[in-house]
């Protein structure tokens, strides 16, 4: 229920004053069932947005921090959290991403709509970064098809490193599905997974408009 508040009622409205979201191809994610949408990101905006434009519920795998904060803002914030639709998952351990590969794993055959960012961490330049490969692996395990999600201007509304929001607009493009049936018989081997991964990788670049980087965007951040 709360989901559906803070969409519609609370953040909602708000979200479409200040970024006039629009949204193109939705008819791709379909009605039903289970589906990965794999999208860029730029800021933490993308979220927000593409929960409030598309119909269906969406889960995100967030890290566990965000659930287990003590006193009042913690519990605040969980309640935030639970109710925005994320899943919270141990980053902590050596099993850490396997941890969060089963989660979407389990979301997926439930039926439900998993996102995930294949970059795995916010651009820190506006470019797009190479994919990480656990997207692929949770579509070959589950037969899930993968729809490209191209959001554009969340970084003039929520600037990385400001804590104000301005006004802006953002534009969510949805791209035709990804079907990998193909690799699944080969599914265990690491070039196959890494093949699939760059041709998802291929579509958001030429959808995005965005330079590609050939490197993980979290060693360039740790670089930095």
């Amino acid at each position: 229920m709360w989901y559906w508040l803070f969409k519609y009622v609370f953040i909602g409205p708000l979200l479409r004053i200040v970024g006039r979201p629009t949204i193109e191809g939705a008819e791709h994610i379909p009605k039903t069932g289970p589906v990965i949408l794999a999208g860029n990101h730029l800021t933490v905006a993308d979220s927000f947005f593409l929960v409030l434009l598309v119909r269906r519920r969406i889960t995100f795998v967030a890290k566990d921090e965000y659930f287990t904060a003590p006193g009042i803002k913690g519990r605040m914030q969980r309640w935030f959290f639970s109710s925005a639709g994320q899943v919270p998952i141990d980053r902590s351990g050596a099993d850490a991403a396997q941890s969060a590969l089963n989660t979407a794993v389990s979301i997926l055959q439930r039926g439900g709509v998993w996102a995930i960012y294949p970059e795995g961490t916010r651009s820190p330049d506006g470019r797009l970064y190479k994919g990480k490969t656990g997207v692929i692996r949770v579509a070959l395990e589950t037969g899930a098809h993968v729809v490209p999600i191209v959001t554009s201007g969340s970084e003039k509304v929520n600037p990385v490193g400001s804590r104000m929001w301005r006004f802006g607009k953002v534009h969510i493009k949805v791209c035709e599905p990804l079907d990998f049936a193909r690799y699944r018989p080969l599914r265990e081997r690491q070039c196959i997974v890494r093949a699939a991964t760059d041709e998802l990788m291929s579509v958001l670049y030429t959808s995005s408009g965005q330079e590609y980087v050939d490197r993980y965007a979290a060693d360039v951040k740790a670089a930095s």
